[in-house]
């Protein structure tokens, strides 16, 4: 068995998934805890700079498995040219992200390892006098957070939320070992065939993507008074986001949620308005750069993660920053 953590590096036509960036930014915090050494797992067609970007990120070697039939993930073929990798390297931790690539990948080649993998987490950290990864994704509908651990089965595997983690490159990164794995495609992969790939379409909604997103709970009271929250969207050039409530209540589309059952999003301002705070909602914003809460009750959960809070009526603050900012983009000239 090596002492090493992997990180899936998910590629798609060729660019990296920023999730497998951001595993691996967390993943430094885990090798520093663990002394283990951090890797990047890569499958792809070959005729690509892709391991230089996982060395800046922070990873010290990168495990490559190049055949042109590996260009695009088919998990007929994915599987077992990872599964093993894994066999023969026995790492102590494999993380994959929580995209429908991740989501289909993991849990394959978990069934055929008999290993354990914990999906959806939110938090990673190690455990030192265990020597255990210890795995926390939000449980019951959101409304606790389970931290869970897989003490007797290695490798440890989880999928990770993408925009939970910054992705933080490093000025001087020292790994540069790539290791170039044979693959076997003959054989595999008949079962499955790529007829057309198509961009998400939702509504012109890319909660991903936005600097700014200001989201509305229960506490807009009804649909229609979403509209001062678009509103300051728009003046904002971010997008609208949305509690489960509100989505549930029909209140506004599903692909406006932010939260556990959500879109998990990490822009550099989030304003909350009207949300109390449940974890299932928290689990979907938490890591956003700034956090701004607007809420009538002051013991409202959502304070304890807001870098500002303001007390008040939603109805009157959320349309006032709308006017000053209108003002100041009229004063600038933008």
């Amino acid at each position: 068995m090596s002492a090493e953590i992997w990180v899936f590096a998910e590629q798609r036509r060729g660019a990296l998934a920023p999730v497998a960036l951001e595993l691996l930014t967390e993943g430094r915090v885990l090798a520093e805890k663990s002394g283990y050494t951090l890797c990047a797992v890569l499958l792809s067609a070959g005729d690509d700079d892709i391991p230089q970007e996982l060395f800046r990120y922070g990873a010290e070697k990168v495990y490559r498995l190049a055949d042109p039939a590996l260009a695009e993930f088919n998990n007929d073929l994915y599987a077992p040219a990872l599964w093993n990798l894994i066999e023969k390297e026995m790492p102590e931790i494999v993380l994959y992200g929580a995209t429908a690539v991740g989501r289909t990948l993991a849990p394959t080649v978990a069934v055929m390892g008999y290993a354990g993998l914990t999906a959806d987490c939110t938090e990673l950290d190690f455990d030192t006098e265990k020597n255990i990864l210890l795995q926390t994704r939000p449980a019951f509908g959101g409304n606790i957070m389970a931290t869970i651990t897989c003490e007797n089965h290695r490798p440890q595997m989880a999928t990770v939320r993408a925009n939970v983690f910054k992705k933080e490159p490093l000025e001087n990164p020292a790994g540069d070992e790539v290791v170039e794995v044979p693959v076997d495609t003959g054989g595999h992969g008949d079962r499955m065939k790529r007829v057309e790939s198509v961009q998400e379409v939702a509504e012109d909604v890319d909660l991903n993507a936005a600097q700014f997103i200001v989201s509305g709970g229960r506490g807009v009271g009804k649909p229609e008074n979403f509209k001062i929250i678009h509103e300051l969207a728009e003046e904002l050039e971010g997008a609208v986001g949305a509690s489960r409530a509100t989505v549930d209540a029909g209140w506004i589309s599903h692909h406006h949620q932010v939260g556990q059952t959500g879109k998990t999003v990490c822009p550099v301002v989030y304003i909350a308005c009207g949300i109390s705070g449940a974890i299932q909602h928290l689990a979907g914003m938490q890591s956003s750069d700034v956090i701004i809460a607007i809420n009538k009750d002051p013991n409202a959960p959502i304070f304890d993660v807001a870098d500002f809070g303001l007390v008040g009526d939603l109805h009157e603050i959320v349309p006032e920053f709308t006017r000053q900012i209108r003002e100041i983009k009229g004063r600038s000239g933008n």
